[in-house]
Protein backbone atom coordinates (compact mmCIF):
# COMPACT_ATOMS: atom_id res chain seq x y z
CA UNK A 1 0.00 0.00 0.00
CA UNK A 2 2.57 2.38 1.04
CA UNK A 3 4.38 1.68 -2.02
CA UNK A 4 1.72 2.65 -3.93
CA UNK A 5 1.10 5.61 -2.55
CA UNK A 6 5.20 6.45 -3.10
CA UNK A 7 4.27 5.53 -7.02
CA UNK A 8 1.83 8.02 -7.24
CA UNK A 9 3.66 11.24 -5.47
CA UNK A 10 6.56 9.89 -8.15
CA UNK A 11 4.03 10.60 -10.65
CA UNK A 12 2.45 13.78 -9.87
CA UNK A 13 6.32 15.21 -9.14
CA UNK A 14 7.16 14.08 -12.85
CA UNK A 15 4.08 15.65 -14.28
CA UNK A 16 4.74 18.53 -12.40
CA UNK A 17 8.53 19.13 -13.35
CA UNK A 18 7.32 18.36 -16.73
CA UNK A 19 4.79 21.54 -16.73
CA UNK A 20 7.73 23.51 -15.04
CA UNK A 21 9.93 23.17 -17.59
CA UNK A 22 7.80 23.50 -20.59
CA UNK A 23 6.59 26.40 -18.62
CA UNK A 24 10.13 27.60 -18.50
CA UNK A 25 10.92 26.85 -22.38
CA UNK A 26 8.08 29.17 -23.12
CA UNK A 27 8.80 31.87 -21.17
CA UNK A 28 12.84 31.63 -22.66
CA UNK A 29 11.67 31.74 -26.05
CA UNK A 30 9.24 34.59 -25.57
CA UNK A 31 12.34 36.63 -23.70
CA UNK A 32 14.28 36.05 -26.81
CA UNK A 33 11.75 37.24 -29.59
CA UNK A 34 11.90 40.32 -27.35
CA UNK A 35 15.37 40.85 -27.14
CA UNK A 36 17.09 43.25 -29.60
CA UNK A 37 18.04 42.08 -32.93
CA UNK A 38 21.71 42.81 -34.89
CA UNK A 39 20.47 45.78 -36.06
CA UNK A 40 19.22 47.27 -32.93
CA UNK A 41 15.34 47.07 -33.05
CA UNK A 42 13.03 45.52 -30.62
CA UNK A 43 10.63 43.40 -32.73
CA UNK A 44 7.43 42.48 -31.23
CA UNK A 45 5.76 39.37 -30.57
CA UNK A 46 3.23 40.35 -33.43
CA UNK A 47 6.35 41.14 -35.37
CA UNK A 48 7.30 37.35 -35.29
CA UNK A 49 4.20 36.08 -35.71
CA UNK A 50 4.01 38.09 -39.34
CA UNK A 51 7.05 36.96 -40.12
CA UNK A 52 5.50 33.36 -40.46
CA UNK A 53 2.32 34.58 -41.83
CA UNK A 54 3.13 34.30 -45.73
CA UNK A 55 2.79 38.41 -47.17
CA UNK A 56 -0.07 37.17 -50.03
CA UNK A 57 -1.67 36.42 -46.55
CA UNK A 58 -0.85 39.50 -44.62
CA UNK A 59 -1.90 41.32 -47.55
CA UNK A 60 -5.89 40.03 -47.77
CA UNK A 61 -6.09 39.92 -44.58
CA UNK A 62 -4.97 43.41 -43.07
CA UNK A 63 -5.21 45.88 -46.26
CA UNK A 64 -7.70 45.96 -49.11
CA UNK A 65 -6.34 45.56 -52.31
CA UNK A 66 -5.19 48.94 -53.69
CA UNK A 67 -5.93 49.44 -57.57
CA UNK A 68 -4.88 52.32 -60.03
CA UNK A 69 -7.45 52.50 -63.26
CA UNK A 70 -6.42 54.17 -66.09
CA UNK A 71 -7.94 54.86 -69.67
CA UNK A 72 -7.27 56.46 -73.13
CA UNK A 73 -9.95 57.03 -75.81
CA UNK A 74 -9.36 58.94 -79.26
CA UNK A 75 -13.09 60.11 -80.45
CA UNK A 76 -14.45 61.98 -83.68
CA UNK A 77 -17.09 64.23 -82.22
CA UNK A 78 -19.25 66.80 -84.47
CA UNK A 79 -18.12 69.48 -82.67
CA UNK A 80 -15.12 69.70 -80.34
CA UNK A 81 -16.38 72.65 -78.08
CA UNK A 82 -19.72 70.99 -77.44
CA UNK A 83 -17.93 67.28 -76.56
CA UNK A 84 -15.46 69.23 -74.22
CA UNK A 85 -18.58 70.96 -72.43
CA UNK A 86 -20.51 67.00 -72.21
CA UNK A 87 -17.22 65.45 -70.58
CA UNK A 88 -16.69 68.66 -68.20
CA UNK A 89 -20.61 67.96 -67.37
CA UNK A 90 -20.11 64.14 -66.79
CA UNK A 91 -16.93 64.69 -64.22
CA UNK A 92 -18.73 67.40 -62.67
CA UNK A 93 -21.50 65.02 -62.05
CA UNK A 94 -19.53 61.87 -60.55
CA UNK A 95 -17.49 64.39 -58.35
CA UNK A 96 -14.47 64.88 -60.77
CA UNK A 97 -12.40 67.73 -62.66
CA UNK A 98 -10.52 68.66 -65.34
CA UNK A 99 -6.98 68.07 -64.63
CA UNK A 100 -5.16 69.49 -68.00
CA UNK A 101 -6.24 70.61 -71.62
CA UNK A 102 -4.80 71.17 -74.76
CA UNK A 103 -6.84 73.13 -77.53
CA UNK A 104 -5.01 73.03 -81.36
CA UNK A 105 -7.15 74.32 -84.16
CA UNK A 106 -5.73 73.99 -87.62
CA UNK A 107 -7.15 74.50 -91.26
CA UNK A 108 -8.31 70.99 -91.21
CA UNK A 109 -9.15 69.73 -87.86
CA UNK A 110 -9.97 71.15 -84.53
CA UNK A 111 -8.84 68.89 -81.47
CA UNK A 112 -8.67 68.79 -77.71
CA UNK A 113 -6.64 66.53 -75.62
CA UNK A 114 -7.78 66.95 -71.88
CA UNK A 115 -7.27 64.69 -68.41
CA UNK A 116 -10.07 63.92 -66.63
CA UNK A 117 -9.87 62.85 -62.80
CA UNK A 118 -12.79 60.93 -61.40
CA UNK A 119 -13.52 58.50 -58.27
CA UNK A 120 -12.57 55.33 -58.71
CA UNK A 121 -16.18 54.07 -58.26
CA UNK A 122 -17.44 56.08 -61.10
CA UNK A 123 -14.64 55.17 -63.61
CA UNK A 124 -16.37 53.00 -65.81
CA UNK A 125 -19.91 54.98 -65.47
CA UNK A 126 -17.95 58.14 -66.28
CA UNK A 127 -15.83 56.47 -69.24
CA UNK A 128 -18.82 54.89 -71.16
CA UNK A 129 -20.92 57.55 -70.98
CA UNK A 130 -18.46 60.16 -72.58
CA UNK A 131 -18.00 57.81 -75.16
CA UNK A 132 -21.66 57.51 -75.82
CA UNK A 133 -21.14 61.00 -77.08
CA UNK A 134 -18.62 61.04 -80.00
CA UNK A 135 -19.74 60.00 -83.69
CA UNK A 136 -16.67 57.72 -83.37
CA UNK A 137 -14.73 55.77 -80.97
CA UNK A 138 -11.11 55.24 -82.55
CA UNK A 139 -9.38 53.20 -80.23
CA UNK A 140 -10.11 52.90 -75.79
CA UNK A 141 -7.72 51.58 -73.85
CA UNK A 142 -8.25 50.31 -70.16
CA UNK A 143 -5.26 49.18 -68.02
CA UNK A 144 -5.23 48.51 -64.09
CA UNK A 145 -1.82 48.59 -61.72
CA UNK A 146 -2.70 46.40 -58.84
CA UNK A 147 -0.04 48.38 -55.96
CA UNK A 148 -1.24 45.80 -53.25
CA UNK A 149 2.44 44.95 -52.25
CA UNK A 150 4.18 47.69 -52.54
CA UNK A 151 1.13 50.18 -50.09
CA UNK A 152 1.59 47.49 -47.75
CA UNK A 153 4.98 47.41 -47.71
CA UNK A 154 5.50 51.36 -47.36
CA UNK A 155 3.47 51.08 -44.38
CA UNK A 156 5.21 48.72 -42.85
CA UNK A 157 8.47 50.43 -43.25
CA UNK A 158 7.05 53.88 -42.69
CA UNK A 159 5.58 52.07 -39.07
CA UNK A 160 9.23 50.70 -38.24
CA UNK A 161 10.66 53.77 -38.90
CA UNK A 162 8.68 55.87 -37.16
CA UNK A 163 9.09 53.61 -34.17
CA UNK A 164 12.97 53.62 -34.25
CA UNK A 165 12.58 56.97 -34.63
CA UNK A 166 10.72 57.17 -31.51
CA UNK A 167 13.19 55.46 -29.90
CA UNK A 168 16.10 57.63 -30.77
CA UNK A 169 14.19 60.38 -29.31
CA UNK A 170 14.31 58.65 -26.18
CA UNK A 171 18.05 57.63 -26.15
CA UNK A 172 18.97 61.98 -26.95
CA UNK A 173 16.45 62.53 -24.22
CA UNK A 174 17.94 60.57 -21.77
CA UNK A 175 20.83 58.27 -22.19
CA UNK A 176 22.79 60.99 -23.93
CA UNK A 177 25.99 62.36 -22.50
CA UNK A 178 28.21 63.86 -24.00
CA UNK A 179 28.49 66.30 -27.85
CA UNK A 180 29.47 62.81 -29.85
CA UNK A 181 26.71 60.89 -28.33
CA UNK A 182 24.39 63.79 -29.37
CA UNK A 183 25.20 64.99 -32.58
CA UNK A 184 25.56 60.93 -33.89
CA UNK A 185 21.52 60.68 -32.25
CA UNK A 186 20.43 63.90 -34.00
CA UNK A 187 22.30 62.78 -37.52
CA UNK A 188 20.45 59.57 -37.16
CA UNK A 189 17.27 61.53 -36.70
CA UNK A 190 17.79 63.44 -39.75
CA UNK A 191 18.32 60.48 -42.11
CA UNK A 192 15.36 58.60 -40.33
CA UNK A 193 13.16 61.99 -40.98
CA UNK A 194 14.28 61.99 -44.23
CA UNK A 195 13.48 58.76 -45.12
CA UNK A 196 9.74 59.17 -43.47
CA UNK A 197 9.01 61.84 -45.35
CA UNK A 198 10.02 60.21 -48.33
CA UNK A 199 7.91 57.06 -48.16
CA UNK A 200 4.71 59.65 -46.54
CA UNK A 201 4.53 61.69 -50.02
CA UNK A 202 4.60 58.00 -51.71
CA UNK A 203 2.07 56.75 -49.87
CA UNK A 204 0.39 60.18 -49.93
CA UNK A 205 0.56 59.80 -54.14
CA UNK A 206 -0.39 56.14 -54.54
CA UNK A 207 -3.25 56.82 -52.31
CA UNK A 208 -4.50 59.49 -54.51
CA UNK A 209 -4.01 57.85 -58.06
CA UNK A 210 -6.14 54.35 -56.03
CA UNK A 211 -9.06 57.46 -55.12
CA UNK A 212 -9.15 58.80 -58.53
CA UNK A 213 -8.60 57.63 -61.31
CA UNK A 214 -7.34 59.09 -64.80
CA UNK A 215 -8.99 59.60 -68.10
CA UNK A 216 -6.88 60.84 -70.83
CA UNK A 217 -9.21 61.97 -73.31
CA UNK A 218 -8.31 63.07 -77.60
CA UNK A 219 -11.44 64.34 -79.30
CA UNK A 220 -11.22 66.27 -82.66
CA UNK A 221 -13.65 66.84 -85.86
CA UNK A 222 -12.88 67.59 -89.46
CA UNK A 223 -12.73 71.28 -90.77
CA UNK A 224 -13.74 71.27 -94.57
CA UNK A 225 -10.99 73.83 -96.11
CA UNK A 226 -12.67 77.14 -97.70
CA UNK A 227 -10.89 77.45 -101.28
CA UNK A 228 -9.16 81.04 -101.03
CA UNK A 229 -10.39 83.15 -104.12
CA UNK A 230 -7.89 83.91 -106.77
CA UNK A 231 -8.60 87.92 -107.03
CA UNK A 232 -10.04 90.22 -104.26
CA UNK A 233 -12.83 92.06 -105.70
CA UNK A 234 -13.68 95.15 -103.10
CA UNK A 235 -17.32 95.25 -102.48
CA UNK A 236 -19.37 98.94 -101.76
CA UNK A 237 -18.56 99.73 -98.49
CA UNK A 238 -15.22 98.74 -98.99
CA UNK A 239 -14.67 101.36 -101.90
CA UNK A 240 -16.86 103.56 -99.94
CA UNK A 241 -14.01 103.49 -96.74
CA UNK A 242 -11.35 104.15 -99.10
CA UNK A 243 -13.18 107.53 -100.58
CA UNK A 244 -13.68 108.50 -97.84
CA UNK A 245 -10.22 107.98 -96.50
CA UNK A 246 -9.15 109.77 -99.63
CA UNK A 247 -11.09 113.17 -99.36
CA UNK A 248 -10.27 112.96 -95.75
CA UNK A 249 -6.72 112.74 -96.33
CA UNK A 250 -7.04 115.70 -99.12
CA UNK A 251 -8.63 118.19 -96.91
CA UNK A 252 -5.96 117.32 -94.43
CA UNK A 253 -2.72 118.27 -97.22
CA UNK A 254 -4.92 121.40 -97.85
CA UNK A 255 -5.16 122.85 -94.54
CA UNK A 256 -1.43 121.97 -94.26
CA UNK A 257 -0.94 123.78 -97.35
CA UNK A 258 -2.55 126.72 -96.38
CA UNK A 259 -0.31 126.65 -92.89
CA UNK A 260 3.10 126.32 -95.13
CA UNK A 261 1.61 129.38 -97.31
CA UNK A 262 0.37 131.77 -95.03
CA UNK A 263 3.16 134.35 -95.00
CA UNK A 264 2.08 134.84 -98.93
CA UNK A 265 -1.58 135.00 -98.46
CA UNK A 266 -0.62 137.96 -95.66
CA UNK A 267 1.01 139.54 -98.53
CA UNK A 268 -1.50 139.07 -100.84
CA UNK A 269 -3.85 140.26 -98.86
CA UNK A 270 -2.52 143.30 -98.11
CA UNK A 271 -1.65 143.87 -101.82
CA UNK A 272 -5.38 143.90 -102.27
CA UNK A 273 -6.19 146.09 -99.71
CA UNK A 274 -3.94 148.69 -100.85
CA UNK A 275 -5.01 148.50 -104.23
CA UNK A 276 -8.56 148.01 -103.93
CA UNK A 277 -8.89 151.04 -100.71
CA UNK A 278 -5.59 152.73 -101.04
CA UNK A 279 -5.07 154.07 -104.46
CA UNK A 280 -8.52 154.43 -104.86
Amino acid sequence: MKSNKLNGIKEILLIGTLILSFSCSKQANTSEMLMLDETGETPSLNTYEAKRTEPQEREHSNTTIKIIKNATSRMKVKSVEEATWQAKQIAAEYQGYVSDERYTNTNHTKENRFTIRVPQKHFDTVFEKICKTAEFVEHKNISTIDVTEEYVDLNARLKTKLEVKQRYETILRTKAKNVEDILATEEKLKDLQEEIESAQGRLNHLSSRVVFSTIQLDVYELVIPKEEPEQYTPGFLDKAKVGLSFGWSLIQNFALILFYIWPFLVLGLLIFVYFKWIRK
